[in-house]
């Protein structure tokens, strides 16, 4: 199984509902809080190719996105495939 990183924000529905999906499937992964560590969110940025809103969800090297590009992995079949690399 691939690492699965999200940057979020407690404040973001996005963000919840995108690790409610991850949940429900099993999957494990790190959170990092932008609000708590506001100095990661250019870090966030930098990974994410200027992407500044959360969430940004990384499965192991691939940029994800947010919880849209996350939802449509999951419909098209996709998702569980990227996540066991």
């Amino acid at each position: 199984m691939q690492d699965v990183e999200i940057y979020s924000s407690p404040l973001c529905g996005y963000c919840h509902a995108a690790k409610r999906l991850l949940t429900q499937k099993g999957v494990e992964f790190s959170e990092i809080d932008v609000l708590k560590e506001p100095n990661r969110r250019s870090e966030m940025m930098d990974r994410a190719n200027g992407g500044y809103t959360v969430p940004q969800i990384f499965v192991g090297k691939t940029h994800v996105g947010g919880c849209d590009e996350l939802y449509a992995l999951e419909r098209a079949g996709k998702l569980d495939a990227l996540l066991q690399g």
